[in-house]
């Protein structure tokens, strides 16, 4: 399979990971959104929102959105729990990521990074949602090793992607042990560098 990926977009790398993780072959095509590349004809063949990731299968179909794609990738695998309910939780996380995490945390990210923005620019509301979303994530995980279950799962994959790099953002990671403590343990387990 091809997977159209952008190497600094935390969605692309969730694919990346648990292709490396559970060792599926696969070539990466980089693409540069910054150039539209997306917006190509031929990448809207491939995916009409024009958007990465996207992933090609040898069969001719085609797979978008980052978190449809791991779960369909990972679908036999320990990253996806054997116990119904748990599984549930783990798709919970997953909509959530998508919902209440991403838009603060990475939005924050890209517009200081990418954009060169000032942290004084941020929409103050966003910044009180992305705080507000680490803050749950570091309750759940003072009292959970993982965030469905015991055991490292897609949810913790797709949380790790912009968590990770949330400094990046502006938000100060000092303050949440049990989120520096799951990131240390989920980037061992897929065995990543440290994020600086």
């Amino acid at each position: 399979m091809q997977i159209y990926g952008d190497s600094n977009s935390g969605n692309c790398l969730k694919v990346k990971w648990v292709c490396d993780k559970l060792a599926l072959p696969y070539q990466w095509v980089e693409i540069d959104t910054s150039k539209g590349e997306t917006r190509t004809p031929q990448f809207l063949k491939m995916n009409g929102a024009g958007q990465v990731p996207t992933v090609a299968f040898d069969d001719g179909r085609t797979l978008a959105q980052s978190n449809a794609i791991i779960r369909y990738l990972a679908r036999d695998s320990a990253l996806v729990p054997r116990d119904a309910f748990i599984d549930a939780k783990m798709d919970e996380w997953l909509f959530w990521e998508q919902y209440s995490h991403e838009p603060y945390i990475a939005v924050c990210r890209f517009l200081l990074v990418y954009l060169g923005k000032q942290a004084s620019e941020l929409d103050p509301e966003k910044v009180k949602r992305g705080y507000a979303a680490l803050e749950r994530m570091e309750q759940h995980l003072a009292a959970s090793r993982f965030l469905a279950g015991e055991a490292v799962s897609l949810a913790d994959v797709s949380l790790l992607a912009y968590t990770r790099v949330a400094h990046e953002g502006g938000f100060d990671l000092g303050r949440f042990a049990a989120i520096r403590r799951w990131i240390d343990q989920t980037e061992a387990f897929l065995g990543l560098a440290p994020a600086r």
